[in-house]
């Protein structure tokens, strides 16, 4: 309706055409095989979106055909914003972005569901047992593609592979304090606490909150 109303109809047709795929064709499975992180998107029962960022070694998003991808989730906040909504609603959208080398991208959208680490490597023993050196995937999400495509590379930025400069954490809040609110002012937080003069101490007692 939209394209009709813009007059895109055309050129959208062009585009579902020649670059919407219903599998992975082999130069997008070496581009998936070469990007250590990705965007995704999911969604609950009511609809309600949510947007993520996946990172790991090159490849850990795991190519296990040119119809099935599988990532693995970590123990993190505990939140599993992610990992409820798939339980809801299986569809999510993944976006791989170049921003390095050839300055491009690849939408996957497609359908998901949770499974154990048994039940993927028994499947495809071949996985790497260590995909994140130290860390152990809690669950995997197994992602059975709907459609390809590419994301074309106006307007990709390109950023150089760095490590963090040392040091920069202790200047900046810590993650779990960084967009909070500062805490409410408990009552009687006007009076000052630190020990009084000493003509006033002297009077009131050692400890003893102060005007």
């Amino acid at each position: 309706m939209l394209q009709t109303h813009l007059g895109t109809s055309e050129r959208a047709d062009a585009f579902y055409d020649r670059q919407v795929h219903p599998h992975l064709t082999a130069a997008m499975c070496d581009f998936i095989r070469r990007q250590s992180m990705v965007f995704l998107s999911t969604a609950d029962a009511r609809g309600h979106c949510d947007a993520t960022f996946r990172a790991g070694p090159p490849g850990f998003v795991t190519v296990l055909d040119d119809r099935t991808l599988a990532y693995p989730e970590y123990r993190g906040n505990g939140v599993l914003a992610s990992a409820g909504n798939i339980a809801e609603n299986p569809h999510i959208g993944l976006l791989f972005m170049d921003f390095t080398r050839d300055h491009i991208g690849l939408h996957v959208n497609g359908s998901a569901q949770l499974l154990n680490d048994q039940e993927v490597r028994a499947a495809h023993p071949w996985i790497p047992a260590d995909t994140a050196p130290g860390r152990h995937p809690v669950l995997w999400t197994y992602i059975t593609l709907h459609e390809a495509y590419v994301h074309c590379s106006k307007h990709i930025p390109h950023l150089e592979p760095a490590p963090r400069p040392l040091g920069l954490a202790r200047t900046r809040p810590k993650d779990a304090e960084y967009f909070t609110e500062p805490a409410p002012v408990s009552e009687g937080a006007e009076y000052f606490t630190e020990p009084a003069p000493a003509s006033v101490a002297s009077e009131a007692g050692p400890g003893t909150p102060w005007l």
